[in-house]
């Protein structure tokens, strides 16, 4: 049986990273209590634009991750356009993490790297 994924991508920090990397590469950890949203955002561009203009100047190393979740679960959550017409993104719940979480297929691989460079 074929199931139909939507590929997504999230730029994420060290520590996001190293809790992925302890899931192995299964889930993403979840939301602190100010974070009641969880964005994976629709295009590597845009990813690749957060991980390297906010990650690296937030922590001092950004990372792209790609991971396809199921067509069906992400039906719920319309796309968001939060600037240009690049910057688009979902909205899941903090409280739906686990559940968007149970509907990735295959694991989250990291397909970028940024540092901070060095002084």
């Amino acid at each position: 049986m074929n199931v139909e994924t939507i590929i997504l991508y999230r730029p994420i920090g060290p520590k996001e990273l190293a809790l992925i990397a302890a899931s192995g590469f299964r889930k993403f950890p979840p939301r602190l209590p100010d974070q009641p949203i969880f964005y994976p955002v629709l295009n590597e561009e845009y990813a690749r634009q957060i991980a390297r203009e906010w990650n690296v100047a937030a922590s001092g190393a950004g990372y792209v991750t790609r991971f396809a979740v199921r067509k069906e679960f992400l039906a719920s959550y319309p796309a968001q356009q939060v600037g240009a017409s690049l910057h688009r993104e979902l909205w899941i719940p903090a409280e739906k993490l686990a559940e968007m979480n149970r509907n990735i297929v295959g694991l989250i691989e990291v397909i970028a790297e940024y540092k901070a460079e060095e002084k």
